[in-house]
């Protein structure tokens, strides 16, 4: 099992080596050339690695020589302004290409296989903000045991894959909260699809149903989902698929479905539960950033 890196040195070499794999220098011939989009989206993933803004990333790089040679800033650093445009032009496309060269880096270094045995899907939310704790849950006032609390009706959402053996996050699907998991089902897997081949895919009763079963099998996947019953009742689910789990369902490989919540609190505790961006793409785009750094940060070995 690989452990995260915690070294920033090692995290831009990695991050500088699949954007240069993974993305053109420039965006247009006519391009001033002055920072290359390889520098520009390894400074993104630094970003999320020391968990700061733009004019902190700027500031953190301006006083690293290190970080310097390695990205190759020879002369000068971006403007925190140059960093935050860079980020606001990132696509999804980009973004995809990143977690193709990813992985694609993985499997060359045998971090990762191409033929991922077993994964495991889960969702995930996001907290909006920073919020302290006391706004979260207070007295109310004049009241001894009444306690007002806020809570989020929409809130960013991530569905992810996962390879259980190496914590690498295969496919991240970035959506709203809150909803039925099942809802990112098929998306994650055509997205792990472009990139890996899937044998074996665990997921908890929130992903259960006919459907689910059928989608994955008819690409080769075995799926192995816990089939849930409304009440008690002695007989079993009609689908094909559902009756099988309900009857000769594999407890030990399901026992390892765990290995996403794992990779789910490695991502929150080491890289932050809350989002700094405000508007739905920026956040989407944040999430993507944050899941790639983790894989970054794993790649070290």
């Amino acid at each position: 099992m690989s452990t995260l890196s915690k070294s920033p040195n090692v995290v831009a070499v990695i991050a500088y080596a699949v954007a240069k794999q993974s993305l053109p220098a420039y965006r247009h011939l006519k391009s001033p050339k002055k920072f290359s989009q390889h520098q520009l989206a390894a400074i993104l993933i630094l970003r999320e690695f020391f968990k700061t803004d733009y004019r902190g990333i700027e500031v953190i790089v301006q006083d690293s020589g290190d970080l310097r040679k390695i990205l190759e800033l020879r002369y000068e650093v971006p403007h925190f302004s140059t960093i935050q445009k860079a980020a606001h032009r990132i696509k999804k496309q980009e973004l995809d290409a990143l977690m193709k060269g990813f992985l694609d880096l993985s499997v060359r270094t045998k971090v990762l296989k191409r033929h991922v045995a077993l994964s495991a899907i889960d969702g995930t939310g996001f907290e909006t903000r920073h919020i302290s704790s006391y706004f979260v849950k207070r007295r109310a006032k004049g009241e001894k045991n009444i306690f007002q609390m806020t809570t989020y009706t929409r809130y960013p959402k991530a569905g992810i894959i996962v390879d259980c053996s190496t914590h690498c996050v295969l496919a991240i699907v970035p959506e709203r909260g809150a909803g039925p998991d099942v809802t990112h089902f098929k998306k994650a897997i055509t997205e792990a699809e472009k990139n890996v081949r899937l044998k074996t895919l665990t997921a908890d009763a929130g992903y259960d149903g006919e459907p689910s079963h059928v989608f994955a099998r008819e690409r080769g996947i075995r799926t192995i989902i816990p089939a849930t019953i409304g009440r008690p009742s002695a007989s079993l689910p009609k689908g094909k698929w559902r009756k099988i789990m309900a009857t000769r369902c594999n407890k030990k490989l399901y026992g390892q479905r765990w290995q996403v919540e794992t990779v789910n609190s490695m991502v929150k505790r080491v890289l932050g539960s809350a989002l700094r961006a405000r508007s739905y793409w920026s956040q989407c785009r944040e999430l993507m950033m944050r899941f790639l750094t983790h894989n970054v940060m794993i790649l070290w070995t």
